[in-house]
């Protein structure tokens, strides 16, 4: 209990004298230097608050219009057509003086300067309501376009992390007329006359009766809260999943494929790690520049980002919850079994690389055993929820446990020093599959599954991270992995040997090893959810590889979307592996609008299946590429407006679940598989330069499969040259097989290529530099 006593600020205990009084000078110092810290982010929240409040003007245009307007009162004129004077009447009918003009001028100045800020949010949000602009064609912009670019000057300057939220439009619910049309639209390929016929009816059916009263509540719904789905997408999709959120839910992300910058597990801890904390104080200061549409001035909804840090999923019986705290100083080690309290802040200030590294190598030094039952604990989080929530209440809800479990619970993310190496592209490329195979799970017990992520740091200097889904989409995660990854090596770097620069402050605290008090019937239930995991992990069959053959400079210089060139390569390999289409899902987002998560785009089109049978004739197949590419980018498009079908039929079977009243047409749309589950990871071009520097790019990242008999395929374009591809099925299934599938790609994509440039005969091969390790970045 000793480690427990470190964290209290006083003891006392009763003596024959009187009370016996002990203080700890250290701790009460931590304490008052926490609060500082925790008043200081308030005053910036405050500050911000006021900034963003006022977007797209300035608290100091408030300001010019005062003196504006009072210049404009000692010329003998008055700008606000007599308001001065009734305000200056309002507080009495005595004689005006100077002061009281003057008070009543800056008051009219100060409502017309609301009056303008006001005016100002509700042009830029119709501004951004205007989505047209996506759907027009390549260097034929429209007049109306053309007038819609004036959001330039409603878009204000230098604006903060959070200052659109507030301009940003809601997201609208579609007309059920539509949505059931695009829906047949998008099955028809996958069912033959009959079924279709079927489908046709019940659809029908649905869209004339039931389906009129459900989008009724709908409406209501959409009018009365700022997203009409996310919520409900949070709490069904994620929270209430009994199911194990090991592999199918988390996701992964990989380290640099070329580069290790340090061969020293501690060291690389120690300066990403750092590298975390700064982002946070970005986060916390709202310094992080609004995330855009790619080449435009158009911003996406930053809400997810709130809860990057201090966040962890907490499981209930019924439904899980997220649970996020304002800060936290400290973050969660795993070590040999063993689980450490390692806080971040000395004396009032952020631990340097070198510290934090210092701090690191004491943990894996440390030769202490873990306490009975503790070595497995974190496989209760890889596990079903069901025993996970009980076992939490039962066994950890008071005392030592309850304690230890707050401090990982409570951390700012979790941290896994991982006894094993991983490679990357470098040392061999198929040791890429066994690296991301950790990655996704680990050994089941390893990574706490429940924050918000666990990074991982492997014996050779490798990382990489595991994400939590519910609080989040990936691409927000990302954002804070790429810029860890890019201050890691351009800015903080490595000394000659490969450690953290800088010196190490002699006073630092020991880390603070966490106490378990394990009961044999809690091991018990330990090892029921590791072996309900181990299972899980053991049928996962994953194959990652780089395509660098070509990339999206090659498909765009054939005009076609590299996105649609990858869909479609996906269709026909799926079709060639498999003898038939799917149902397939691709990730998009709708950040467009308040609150904005993810829609779905079903890939598999009437257009993409035609093109694929019929890929035999060049001409006809060149045309057909063409429509199949055009509609894919359109339901893209869609997707991202708001115009998708899937999430509008999910809300509405949420509230025919609440009425309580049945629907054939929605239970068996929504139990519809998705056999190709697949997503594009995102790629932060502004973090990295990738034509100066090609080795420093990022293996990507992926996720389980969706479906018992489906893949999982997340794809990354790095540069202009090459394709990153991360592929997940599962072993128990027969007919799949993540190799296979990959050599599917591989051909797919050669072949398509080959129908767009038929006068290439020979694909040449994009040489990527491979340095040797560098010594000091």
């Amino acid at each position: 209990m000793a480690e427990a006593h470190q964290a209290v600020a006083f003891q006392f205990t009763v003596t024959p004298d009187g009370i016996d009084l002990h203080m700890s000078h250290q701790a009460l110092t931590e304490i008052y230097l926490s609060g500082v810290r925790s008043w200081k982010k308030r005053i910036i929240g405050l500050k911000n608050s006021v900034i963003t409040g006022v977007y797209p003007a300035s608290p100091s245009s408030w300001l010019f219009v005062v003196i504006a307007i009072l210049a404009t009162m000692y010329t003998r004129s008055d700008p606000s057509m007599g308001l001065i004077a009734k305000i200056q009447e309002c507080p009495s009918g005595h004689q005006i003086n100077q002061c009281q003009t003057l008070v009543s001028a800056v008051l009219f100045s100060t409502m017309l300067w609301l009056l303008l800020i006001f005016t100002m949010r509700m042009c830029l949000k119709q501004l951004l309501s205007y989505h047209r602009w996506m759907f027009e064609k390549h260097g034929k912009m429209s007049n109306t376009t053309k007038v819609w670019a004036l959001v330039r000057i409603f878009s204000g300057r230098k604006p903060l992390l959070y200052s659109y939220q507030g301009s940003l439009p809601n997201l609208p619910v579609p007309a059920i007329k539509d949505t059931v049309k695009r829906h047949l639209e998008s099955v028809r390929p996958l069912m033959d006359d009959a079924e279709y016929e079927r489908m046709t009816k019940l659809s029908a059916e649905f869209e004339s009766s039931l389906g009129k009263r459900l989008h009724w509540y709908l409406k209501l719904k959409a009018l009365w809260a700022t997203n009409y789905v996310s919520d409900w997408w949070e709490e069904y999709v994620y929270l209430r999943g009994r199911s194990p959120i090991m592999v199918n839910s988390n996701y992964y992300g990989m380290d640099f494929m070329y580069v290790t910058p340090t061969p020293i597990q501690a060291a690389r801890a120690g300066n990403s790690l750092h590298a975390y904390f700064l982002y946070r104080r970005k986060l916390n200061k709202e310094e992080l520049k609004p995330t855009r549409i790619p080449g435009t001035l158009i911003p996406l909804c930053s809400a997810q980002c709130e809860r990057v840090f201090n966040t962890t999923r907490i499981p209930g019986e019924e439904t899980d919850t997220v649970q996020h705290w304002q800060d936290s100083d400290y973050i969660a080690v795993y070590h040999s079994g063993r689980y450490f309290r390692l806080r971040m802040y000395h004396a009032g200030r952020l631990l340097s690389p070198r510290e934090i590294e210092f701090q690191i190598q004491k943990i894996l030094d440390d030769p202490s055993p873990p306490s009975k039952g503790e070595a497995k604990l974190g496989a209760l989080t890889a596990g079903d929820r069901i025993p996970w929530a009980k076992a939490r209440m039962k066994y950890f809800s008071s005392g030592v446990n309850k304690r230890s479990l707050d401090y990982i619970e409570k951390a700012a993310f979790f941290v896994s020093l991982d006894d094993d190496e991983q490679g990357g592209m470098a040392d061999d490329p198929t040791r890429l599959d066994s690296y991301a195979k950790s990655l996704l799970h680990g050994k089941c017990f390893d990574r706490w599954f429940d924050k918000s992520f666990t990074v991982v740091y492997f014996k050779n200097g490798k990382m990489g991270l595991n994400g939590e889904h519910s609080w989040a989409d990936a691409p927000v995660l990302s954002h804070a992995w790429q810029y860890v990854l890019s201050t890691d090596c351009f800015q903080l770097g490595y000394n000659a040997e490969g450690h953290c620069k800088g010196e190490v402050d002699a006073s630092l605290p020991q880390p603070q090893k966490l106490n378990w008090e394990i009961p044999p019937e809690c091991e018990e239930q330990i090892s029921g959810s590791l072996a309900v995991a181990q299972a899980l992990a053991d049928d996962v069959d994953v194959h990652v590889f780089a395509f660098e053959e070509f990339g999206k400079g090659k498909i765009k210089r054939c005009r076609v979307s590299p996105d649609a060139f990858i869909q479609l390569a996906l269709q026909l390999a799926y079709y060639r592996d498999q003898g038939r289409f799917c149902l397939t899902y691709e990730a998009s987002m709708t950040r467009l609008f308040k609150e904005g998560r993810t829609e779905t785009v079903r890939s598999c089109t009437n257009e993409s299946s035609a093109f694929v049978r019929a890929l035999e004739g060049a001409d006809v197949c060149r045309r057909l590429f063409q429509e199949a590419s055009e509609k894919h980018q359109h339901l893209y498009r869609m997707a991202m407006t708001g115009a998708g079908i899937d999430r509008h039929l999910f809300c509405l079977y949420v509230v025919s679940k609440y009425l309580r009243v049945e629907s054939p047409f929605l239970k068996e749309v929504l139990s519809e598989p998705w056999r190709l589950s697949t997503s594009q990871t995102p790629l932060q071009v502004e973090m990295f330069d990738i034509v100066n520097y090609p080795e420093y790019v990022s293996c990507g990242g992926g996720f389980g499969p969706v479906a018992d008999d489906g893949y999982g395929v997340s794809y990354c374009a790095l540069g202009d040259n090459m394709f990153n591809f991360h592929i997940t099925c599962k072993h128990s299934c027969p007919d799949t097989g993540a190799n296979k599938f990959g050599a599917q790609i591989r051909k797919a994509l050669r072949d398509l290529l080959q129908l767009l440039c038929p006068n290439q005969t020979e694909l040449r091969k994009t040489e990527v530099k491979r340095p040797e390790f560098k010594k000091d970045l």
